[in-house]
């Protein structure tokens, strides 16, 4: 029994509603329009300077003209779709669909002019700069900073929760939950600003990167000036100005490298918060309807976590794949970019799909006040390092005689639980200040957490 057809990918299907904003950019339709954007841009900038005698377009026909991207809609795209298949070429069927609307507002005398002194990868290269510099900026970059939020909230809110530290699994010095977040949220702001850095760059140079049918053309133009200014001034890009029939992609793979960086923190948060739910450190909050097990009715699985954990992992398999693809090009031009950059919107779709879910996830969760608080009660041993060092600083200051500090503590706590009682005896007995001794005496797990309050006020 066959399907009526069915949409392959999860993202064009079970979770479209969470990511479906991307395909107004990293579609093939957002490509063919944003390939229709540069070819009305250029034609406008030829027009602009006269170009082989044309007249400037008069305001309202570049209104009419640009029109014809902001318009971009189903009959554009069915139209095109028709297009391509007669001419197997996706950008001469753009071509040939700007010609007809020229056509029809009456501009024929400048049908020469569309895709002049191109090759489609000019383009196209510029299509791919404008239309990932959308979709990052407009979707994909207020997905992340909602979660960035979210951790920004979390650490300022719980900078007071102490929390009993694991580090190679084991019981260690103590910290709180709003500082743990704000480690997060810190990695996550650095990487923030390398990716918002970014250099969208665009080559406009003919089909090796020569210039050849421009010079041939017009011989007294300064085309590389002109290329410049129509990259940056009409795209907003910035001009790349040596290059083969390709950009040379690198500014893509180093994008992409960065969102894969951050899709990593990211996952390292996915299962660290994971961690600490199973733990009891975070309770889950109960959503009204959900089921958490088809069997078990008491479970609330921790399911946004683990979500996110899987999806960030795909795009992150794939933003690496489109990073080392896309810097290699053999001598002045192959097609592997070609079939390489139609998956950027699936990897920035399954990152922004685990964005979803953790900015879900964050606020799903509350701090486990009793889990926190009996597991610090539990291991006062965690102290042994507090009493050691005092020990050592006394030592140095002349007012104590013990010999290796660090040895007596570890016989005391090492693989022990040692109680309150035990260690305040201990303390008692030390050859050191009554001032050290009531410092140390006053400590607690809860209590012994530095200043890990103060380092969240790093993310101001």
């Amino acid at each position: 029994m066959t399907l009526p057809p069915q949409p392959l990918s999860p993202l064009d299907g079970r979770y479209r509603s969470s990511v479906g904003t991307l395909g107004d950019h990293l579609s093939e339709a957002g490509l063919n329009r944003a390939r229709v954007h540069v070819e009305v841009e250029w034609l406008i900038a030829q027009t602009d300077r006269g170009a082989f005698g044309s007249a400037p377009l008069d305001d309202e026909q570049k209104r009419a003209l640009r029109a014809v991207v902001t318009d971009f809609g189903q009959a554009a795209i069915d139209e095109l779709a028709g297009l391509e298949a007669t001419t197997r070429h996706d950008v001469k069927a753009v071509e040939y669909f700007v010609r007809a609307r020229l056509a029809e507002l009456g501009l024929d005398e400048i049908a020469e002019l569309t895709h002049f002194a191109c090759t489609s990868e000019d383009i196209n290269n510029l299509s791919y700069a404008v239309t990932v510099k959308a979709a990052l900026f407009d979707v994909w970059l207020p997905a992340f900073d909602a979660v960035l939020a979210a951790l920004t909230t979390w650490a300022t809110d719980a900078r007071d929760v102490p929390m009993l530290a694991h580090t190679h699994g084991q019981p260690a010095t103590p910290t709180t939950v709003g500082k743990e977040f704000a480690v997060f949220a810190h990695r996550l702001q650095r990487l923030r600003s390398q990716i918002v850095d970014t250099e969208f760059l665009g080559k406009f140079s003919g089909a090796t990167g020569t210039f050849s049918a421009h010079v041939v053309a017009d011989p007294g133009l300064d085309w590389p000036a002109t290329a410049r200014a129509f990259v940056e001034d009409a795209l907003g890009l910035t001009f790349n100005p040596l290059t083969t029939q390709i950009e040379s992609h690198d500014w893509q793979a180093e994008l992409y490298s960065r969102v894969a960086h951050a899709n990593r923190v990211l996952h390292n948060l996915a299962t660290d918060v994971w961690s600490y739910i199973s733990m009891g450190y975070f309770t889950q909050i109960p959503q009204a309807g959900a089921t958490g097990s088809s069997t078990m009715p008491h479970k609330i699985n921790p399911i946004r976590f683990e979500n996110a954990e899987a999806n960030l992992e795909i795009s992150s398999a794939l933003f690496d794949s489109l990073a080392s693809t896309l810097v290699t090009s053999r001598q002045q031009r192959d097609l592997t970019d070609s079939s390489a950059q139609r998956n950027i919107g699936v990897a920035f779709g399954h990152s922004m799909l685990a964005l979803d879910n953790l900015r879900r996830g964050l606020g799903e969760i509350a701090v486990g006040t009793v889990t926190l608080e009996s597991d610090l009660d539990s291991n006062w041993e965690v102290l042994g390092e507090a009493i050691q060092t005092v020990i050592r600083a006394e030592v140095v200051a002349g007012r104590s005689s013990i010999d290796d500090p660090y040895a007596m503590l570890k016989e005391l706590t090492r693989g022990k639980r040692v109680g309150q009682a035990e260690l305040v005896a201990f303390v008692e007995g030390l050859d050191v200040s009554d001032e050290a001794k009531q410092r140390l005496v006053a400590l607690t797990p809860a209590t012994y957490t530095g200043i890990a309050s103060q380092l969240v006020d790093h993310l101001a």
